[in-house]
């Protein structure tokens, strides 16, 4: 038997049957119309955005839309954010159409299109700079269209946040602008009277270690100073990246956010001088979202093979990428998962949960131990709010996407 993560607090049964958003799976089945099915609950995200508003009252707070793109969802988190961060001209118009002002947006990416660049300028879409040569090209399409750009600049720091799952600074990286050249960009962009926002510092991601976070928000702002120092400008914002983790595996603890709070709150405070001026902003999607979804897929065939029992769902890493060990992930260990009919019921046996693509990639539970399941039973995988449906190769052997809806 292998173990599988911790399924968040949030979610609670009836009679033996899971509740998400205080309704049955079934119900949601039926509404939905069919398996498989990615279930938002916002009860879930409001409670996340409750927590990070005590735990940081002077940090402003931005959706990182990467983390879950669906539409109604967006919607629903918009009012509730101060901003929107987002890496491609497709996210803008899902920002834009969930009624996100352009001026809240911050467009970053390491590869825009001249196109992108010309449609993010028309509606007033704030661009973060990845590179001196897109700098350059901005101001170009800028002067041409007789616009004033509003421009920040990624940096590419000299560090990187310790433990992070995915790490985006310090090194050679395809993000952002290594710091030594950042301040004489600044210079540039400013003598082309483009209106110089401030600074966008990334260093890692799905950090779980709060005092890694908290030296990295510290050494993120020393650098922003110096930088904004060198390059005689007062940034009026600092966007100090995310990297808030969720426990995904057995054995991960909830991440100390009211720690992490405490320490930014002290360090806003007592920030140099030449950011005095300067909001500091959170980018989180991950942690905002990715325990708020729950995916539903449905048992097809219980079968046994070389002395292990497999039960074939109608789901899969087409839908659920991050669950099937595909993405990112070295050592496959298990995501939180449950047999949603039998939500309270004790474990009976030791099962391999796989999806119906031909491929042996294709297992969302690895001798995992569940109550018995039968044909038709629902299996509800966990933190499938964030990098699932839109993080999967859908079209992969032509099953097509899952159901979405929220609650």
């Amino acid at each position: 038997m292998k173990p599988s993560g911790p399924i968040p607090a949030d979610f609670v049964a009836d009679r033996g049957r899971l509740l998400i958003g205080g309704r049955t799976v079934e119900a949601l089945i039926r509404e939905a119309g069919d398996t498989p099915l990615f279930v938002y609950d916002m009860g879930v995200v409001q409670r996340r955005v409750e927590r990070f508003r005590a735990a940081f009252p002077s940090i402003a707070l931005h959706y990182a839309l990467k983390a879950n793109p669906h539409a109604e969802l967006v919607k629903r988190i918009a009012p509730l954010v101060d901003g929107v961060d987002i890496a491609s001209i497709g996210e803008a118009w899902v920002a834009l159409g969930a009624g996100v002002k352009a001026g809240c947006l911050s467009f970053a990416g390491p590869g825009k299109k001249d196109g992108e660049i010309e449609a993010a300028l028309g509606r007033g879409v704030p661009i973060t700079l990845e590179s001196e040569g897109e700098a350059e090209r901005v101001l170009r399409i800028a002067s041409a269209r007789d616009g004033k750009p509003v421009l920040m600049v990624r940096v590419n720091p000299d560090f990187e946040l310790r433990g992070s799952g995915m790490r985006m600074g310090g090194g050679a990286k395809p993000f952002g602008v290594d710091a030594a050249r950042v301040p004489a960009l600044v210079q540039r962009i400013v003598e082309a009277g483009a209106e110089f926002r401030g600074f966008h510092v990334f260093a890692g991601s799905q950090s779980l270690d709060a005092d890694a976070i908290i030296e990295a928000q510290a050494a993120t702002i020393a650098l922003a100073a110096q930088l904004a120092e060198a390059a005689g400008v007062r940034p009026t914002t600092l966007n100090l990246g995310g990297g808030f983790g969720i426990p995904h595996f057995a054995g991960e603890q909830t991440l100390e956010v009211e720690r992490i709070g405490a320490a930014l709150e002290a360090a806003y405070a007592a920030r140099p001088a030449v950011l005095q001026e300067t909001g500091f902003c959170l980018e989180l999607g991950r942690w905002l979202v990715g325990e708020a979804g729950v995916y539903l897929t449905r048992v097809l065939d219980r079968k046994d093979s070389g002395g292990q029992t497999f039960l074939i769902v109608d789901g899969g890493l087409h839908h659920q990428l991050a669950a099937s060990g595909n993405f990112g992930t070295v050592v496959r260990r298990n995501f939180p998962l449950a047999v949603a009919t039998r939500f309270e019921a004790q474990a009976e046996e030791t099962v391999n949960v796989c999806g119906r693509l031909c491929t042996p990639l294709d297992r969302l539970g690895d001798q995992v131990s569940l109550p018995r399941a039968r044909v038709g039973d629902v299996i509800a995988i966990f933190l499938a709010g964030a990098y699932g449906a839109s993080a999967s190769p859908s079209a992969f052997l032509g099953h097509g996407p899952a159901l979405e809806m929220v609650v």
